[in-house]
């Protein structure tokens, strides 16, 4: 008889567990933002990859105030008739920054070569709402545009709201439903071409995965998954359908970070593999080497580049 009935002890340890492992709905976990629900599987598929010559360098002049010199030399790619072919066009850029940062106040400016004028601010107006604001000039007619954010973070929900340029009205909204699961939404209004969508997403995630899904009515469906096989090694996998297009594609990539490099590829359904490789040489100074390999299109990208600062 004693073989058939559990020790108490085991007993109430069971039951404690399960006291324990309940949830509490009134002290759920802030969501991440909602423009962020894929930041993950970016950091892994989308390597900020690149072509030619590259030399980045900042300077602090203070704690708070830097400047940064750009040199970009590579071709850019034009339009042509024929999609599976690329017209590369050689071209030089200068690109000149100035940065403050400050705990409640972040001020950037980019002033290129070519005329065009980008500006960002971030201001944080209380602790729980927060000005966001990017614009940029040029030269070029209808190009010029402007946006504001204002973020607001809740104890487990974010919501903002967007105005911009062309009568552009935008909000969106996320709300932790456990520990694990967020859910949000959004909607836009855009006056000049007088087009409007709406969208929902959900986003899951634990110490070793995350999972994303989003659709919206302008006809895409975006779903991502990231699996954390360790502190320093990631794999993640996407697939993104529009409904409208039909275009499709899916890919799968990695991120793994050494003690002195990191290391970031991917490979897609469309047969372009890219890798993107960053090595520390030493304090304030970092090597960059780039490939991204079309064989459809017969398209190959190679870059390198210095970071100091």
């Amino acid at each position: 008889m004693a073989d058939l009935l559990p020790p108490l002890g085991t007993a109430q340890t069971d039951g404690k567990t399960k006291v324990d492992e309940k949830v509490d709905y009134s002290n759920l976990p802030c969501p991440v933002p909602y423009e962020e629900l894929h930041r993950e599987a970016i950091m892994s598929l989308k390597a900020d990859n690149f072509e030619g010559l590259r030399f980045d360098f900042s300077k602090g002049l203070n704690q708070k105030f830097s400047l940064s010199h750009s040199v970009m030399m590579g071709p850019t790619e034009v339009p042509s008739q024929s999609p599976d072919t690329t017209i590369k066009i050689p071209t030089a850029h200068y690109e000149f920054g100035a940065n403050y940062f400050d705990p409640k106040l972040m001020l950037i400016g980019r002033l290129m070569t070519d005329g065009r004028l980008n500006a960002r601010v971030k201001a944080d107006l209380t602790d729980r709402l927060v000005l966001k604001a990017n614009g940029q000039l040029t030269n070029e007619p209808h190009m010029s545009h402007a946006m504001f954010n204002f973020d607001y973070m809740g104890s487990d929900y974010r919501a903002q709201l967007q105005l911009g340029n062309s009568a552009l009205i935008g909000a969106t909204y996320i709300q932790s439903v456990t520990p694990r699961l967020s859910l949000g939404g959004e909607v836009f209004w855009a006056g000049v071409p007088r087009k409007s969508g709406i969208g929902y997403a959900a986003r899951y995630d634990t110490d070793k995965m995350v999972a994303t899904a989003q659709v919206a009515s302008t006809g895409t469906i975006a779903m991502n998954y990231v699996q954390k096989i360790s502190d320093k090694v990631s794999l993640a996998t996407d697939f993104a359908y529009n409904y409208l297009s039909r275009d499709v594609v899916a890919s799968v990539g990695y991120d793994y970070i050494l003690r002195q490099s990191r290391v970031r590829g991917k490979i897609d359904s469309n047969g372009v593999a890219s890798a993107l490789l960053e090595e520390r040489l030493s304090m304030g100074l970092n090597f960059l080497l780039s490939a991204e390999l079309d064989h459809k299109k017969k398209d190959y990208k190679f870059g390198f580049g210095l970071t100091v600062g």
